[in-house]
């Protein structure tokens, strides 16, 4: 770049990814090489990550307390090859004693986990070799999934190759009614935009309306973000947000949260403007998440099972939405209920707040902590013909099970609802 050249005004994104590059800008399309702030895997991504840094003859990783592992998709262990994918990571970690390894009994989700423990914060760079890492822009970092090598290479320097991506403005306006959440309004927009509609894009959100939304809900719409095809999903940094980060400040990681603002002129491919007020619980029909519909045009359609966790939904916020509704009511006759807080905390939470027994009550298994049905992996796995409404965030054929099985995806309200009637339902209407 010139020395006299004028420096362009910046996304968010943009701004964090030149700061981490060590450069005054960066454009939409630039490849740059960044440093990382964090490097995940989990034990369906990490044992190939862990075999390929093998390869590369690096005694050690680069930094100990910023390589973050966390077996959760088949833990706890559901069959031998499961357990043989936790103890390769175990051992790994101990080997490099990884500061931040989590697992059975001080697990969680990874992406409930990470945030809780204050292992991400506002301005980071994050890489995941798991898809929804994008779900830690809701702190106003820059986070993004990558593959087990990458993973690997991350491991071993610190630093990742990346495309600056173009971005794509969410205006938010007005304030969600009812029992409208953040897995309703990211519903609405992948249903608007389609699921390639954000391809290689940085999804920003801004406007007044991100104020009248919880971080629960902003995990959730940032989790979701790849859905549409994004790079990344990313909030600005408000009180909230800041509030946040106190709350939950790791003592591990010696490092502070820098906040970064798009500039006035900043370059959007376009801007799509979203009226928070206006958005009604949305259901994504079977076989894609933007296969949309409201729930007064989603038809009464008969369920099997219902599932409230993931790394989209297991937050205490989601689990006191389904309390709510089950107290004094119980689950439909044939319907399976899962519950699966996203971390220990979250579990213990639901514990000393009287959640656990309701759910029990109501007739619902509360699980530890585990993506288990989310990928088809266990604790719940779809037979042929086979109808489940999840408040995860894919409905791929096969997704959760059999291939002839089918999965709605809904908000905690709506899947709640739907267990105690056996059918979609409206949760303002029970």
């Amino acid at each position: 770049m010139a020395k006299n050249s004028k420096k362009p005004p910046m996304t968010m994104t943009q701004k964090i990814l030149a700061a981490h590059a060590g450069l005054p800008y960066v454009r939409a399309g630039q490849f740059i090489e960044a440093d990382l702030d964090v490097v995940l895997a989990n034990d369906i991504t990490g044992p190939p990550a862990i075999r390929e840094f093998a390869k590369m003859g690096r005694p050690r990783v680069f930094d100990r307390e910023k390589v973050v592992l966390v077996p959760d998709h088949f833990t706890p262990n559901k069959d031998i090859k499961a357990a043989e994918q936790a103890k390769e990571m175990r051992e790994f970690a101990r080997a490099q004693k990884i500061v931040n390894y989590f697992e059975v009994g001080e697990m969680g989700i990874e992406h409930a986990l990470l945030p809780e423990k204050g292992l991400v914060t506002a301005g980071d760079v994050v890489i995941g070799a798991d898809s929804h890492t994008c779900t830690y822009g809701a702190l106003g970092a820059f986070a993004t999934g990558i593959g087990s090598t990458d993973m690997a290479a991350g491991m071993a320097t610190g630093r990742a190759w990346f495309k600056v991506p173009p971005a794509i403005r969410f205006e938010l306006s007005g304030r969600p009614s009812g029992w409208v959440s953040g897995k309703d309004v990211i519903l609405h927009i992948i249903g608007k935009i389609g699921v390639d509609g954000a391809l290689y894009r940085s999804m920003e959100f801004t406007g007044d309306g991100v104020a009248n939304l919880s971080m629960d809900d902003r995990f959730t719409m940032a989790n979701m973000a790849i859905e549409a095809g994004a790079k990344n999903g990313i909030f600005p940094v408000d009180g909230r947000t800041r509030e946040y980060i106190k709350a939950h400040r790791a003592k591990t990681m010696k490092k502070r949260a820098r906040s970064f603002t798009a500039d006035a002129g900043a370059e959007y491919e376009r801007t799509v403007n979203i009226d928070l007020a206006k958005i009604r619980p949305t259901v994504s029909f079977p076989h894609l998440p933007d296969n949309t519909r409201t729930i007064e045009k989603a038809g009464r359609v008969k369920i099997d099972q219902a599932v409230i966790g993931s790394c989209t939904n297991g937050r205490l916020e989601d689990m006191a939405v389904a309390a709510k509704i089950f107290k004094g009511r119980r689950v439909a006759d044939g319907v399976r209920c899962i519950i699966l807080p996203g971390t220990q905390q979250v579990y213990l939470d639901c514990v000393k707040l009287g959640y656990a027994e309701i759910f029990v009550k109501a007739g619902a298994v509360l699980s530890t902590p585990t993506c288990g049905p989310c990928l088809g992996g266990h604790m719940g796995v779809l037979a042929a013909g086979e109808r489940a409404v999840s408040t995860t965030n894919r409905n791929f054929v096969g997704r959760m099970g059999h291939v002839d099985s089918e999965v709605y995806l809904a908000s905690p309200a709506v899947a709640a609802a739907s267990a105690v009637t056996g059918r979609l339902t409206d949760p303002a209407k029970l």
